[in-house]
């Protein structure tokens, strides 16, 4: 289970920009989860809490948005959902393709108190 390691940098990553900023309050930490990245959010929503405790997210909303894992045709140039199509493309059939979207996680928003 790497998403251990993941949640860490995360928490560790935030905290560091607090910490940079002056921030004292976080509510919602809002990151991008890409379909094709390997992480799976269940994981880092059970995990998210225990990584937290202690810090200034402890209290703070983790919030996931998945991100479809898109994909162009080298030969016909559809674009498509790889996971959605099993990685083939639905026009023409082949397996060849060049990823567009889907792969990282990142943190996509800080919410902090006004």
């Amino acid at each position: 289970m790497h998403e251990i390691g993941i949640v860490r940098q995360l928490v560790r990553t935030v905290t560091d920009f607090a910490a940079e900023n002056n921030v004292d309050d976080i509510r919602e930490v809002v990151v991008d989860c890409g379909e094709l990245s390997l992480v799976i959010p269940e994981y880092v929503e059970e995990l998210y809490p225990a990584v937290a405790k202690g810090s200034i997210l402890e209290h703070a909303k983790l919030t996931i948005c998945t991100v479809p894992g898109m994909a162009e045709c080298d030969n016909c140039d559809e674009i498509f959902n790889v996971v959605q199509c099993r990685g083939y493309c639905p026009s023409c059939g082949s397996f060849d393709k060049t990823v567009l979207t889907g792969r990282d996680f990142t943190i996509r928003q800080i919410v902090v108190p006004e």
